[in-house]
């Protein structure tokens, strides 16, 4: 099992939710050019007579010099150019020289593929807002970025959201002591509807748009609701009771299947981008994929894949946006491991032992790559390059464990929260390509009217 939660509900803050910090950024190391002497303009007799001939005069004065000795010695000057100051000689590089091969391999077949350049990562936060009174509990779900670009995380008691647009927060909802803390909350695929899982068992969906409750589903589970997954218009919630819920939002019956697999409570849930599949895990240690398709089937265990390689609770998922039936998974405290599963056969693919309890991972929509949350004892977030594994960059701020990650719409930047109250946003994934301007339309006279 992994640990709880770590903080009292009813902690007292002085500072107010996302409120960005300012830290004092560390100055970049100067970038100091190397000079290069260019040894086919510099002059040798030159240097060796400085060096050897033309100092002897000036160190011994006192040696006296014959008339003829001293003629030499201008003449010897004005050969020279004595009145030149510099010995070594820097020049810019020369022209290339062309290939006299090139006119017999200008064949683009012959061409070279132009070289991408490699992607800078960022090793610092580009933003940090406080978080004060997140729970810090392993087995919630409070942070989510809706396709509205409006992220949404649970204080407490509490529901704000972050236009990221222009930055400003307001407040959707505070829940009653009896029924909070907000244990899980997650964006519908519209970017405007948003539901809301409570410590009391209760699920709540939102109008973000209106600030209105829309309903609310009582009786599914007996206790909290950890985790919450959109599929469409169905919602699946997972609780604390071991129950994973599919829910029909349009419909007042809204409870249409139940999955019975997990002997403890749901800590993960992940719908596939297709929508057949769902993926669970719990602090069982299981790691469960369900199939759409076997929602009415008649068989006692409906799931399609029973997994049980992992040796802590399931928490961390994400299916790869690039290749339908792979899905990774991260364990505990005790088992600190990426798994990576084709969910057509239930074989694992790979394992990596990440040194530490992995908290959250993210795919990335550009690069094949991997981003994981970690705890104890690095409290960061790492980069990998998928399928070699390498580690491309570890993110360190956080001086808690990095329990929650939400993704961009536009796929990006991540933002993180932690049990040290604090959210960050990181340019991780990228930057995006500037847009190409629209091509200019000639538009019909008055095509903006509409004639009826």
């Amino acid at each position: 099992m992994d640990a709880g939660p770590m903080n009292s509900f009813n902690k007292i803050h002085s500072r107010n939710p996302l409120q960005e910090r300012f830290h004092q950024r560390k100055s970049s190391r100067d970038n100091l050019d190397r000079f290069i002497p260019n040894r086919a303009a510099m002059d040798f007799d030159y240097a060796d007579y400085m060096l050897t001939d033309g100092r002897k005069g000036k160190e011994n004065p006192a040696v006296p010099c014959s008339p003829s000795r001293e003629a030499y010695r201008r003449q010897l000057a004005e050969a020279l150019n004595m009145n030149r100051t510099r010995i070594l000689a820097f020049k810019s590089k020369a022209p290339t020289v062309a290939d006299p091969f090139s006119k017999y391999f200008s064949s683009p077949v012959y061409q070279s593929k132009p070289v991408k350049p490699r992607r800078y990562i960022p090793q610092s936060s580009v933003r940090t807002l406080d978080a004060p009174e997140i729970v810090d509990d392993f087995y919630l779900n409070l942070l989510d970025w809706g396709s509205s670009n409006v992220l949404a995380i649970a204080l407490s008691n509490t529901v704000y959201l972050w236009d990221a647009s222009n930055s400003s927060t307001s407040e959707l909802v505070t829940i009653d002591d009896e029924n909070g803390p907000v244990t899980s909350i997650s964006w519908a695929p519209d970017g405007q509807h948003i539901a809301i899982g409570l410590n009391n068992s209760q699920v709540q969906i939102w109008d973000s748009a209106s600030n209105r409750l829309l309903r609310t589903f009582r009786g599914g589970h007996r206790l909290r609701v950890n985790s919450l997954a959109w599929n469409n218009y169905i919602l699946s919630t997972g609780g604390m009771d071991g129950k994973i819920i599919n829910n029909d939002v349009r419909v007042r019956e809204h409870i249409i299947d139940t999955y019975r697999g997990h002997q403890q409570e749901v800590c993960g849930l992940k719908w596939s981008p297709s929508g057949r599949q769902l993926a669970s895990g719990g602090n069982d240690n299981l790691l469960f994929i369900w199939d759409s398709s076997m929602t009415f089937a008649n068989s006692r265990n409906r799931w399609l894949h029973r997994l049980e390689d992992h040796t802590a609770a399931v928490k961390a998922l994400a299916w790869c946006p690039f290749q339908g039936n792979l899905l990774a998974s991260g364990g505990g405290g005790s088992d600190r491991c990426i798994k990576f599963w084709n969910t057509h056969t239930g074989s694992c693919l790979n394992s990596v032992d990440t040194g530490s309890q992995v908290c959250a991972l993210l795919w990335s929509r550009h690069e094949r790559e991997l981003l994981s949350s970690h705890g104890f004892t690095e409290n960061q977030l790492t980069l990998w390059k998928y399928p070699s594994m390498v580690k491309m960059a570890d993110l360190t701020g956080h001086t808690s464990r990095v329990l929650f990650m939400a993704q961009s719409p536009d796929g990006y930047t991540v933002a993180s929260a932690a049990g040290d109250e604090t959210l960050r946003f990181w340019k991780v994934f990228g930057a995006p390509e500037e847009a190409k301007p629209a091509p200019k339309t000639n538009h019909e006279p008055f095509s903006h009217l509409s004639l009826r």
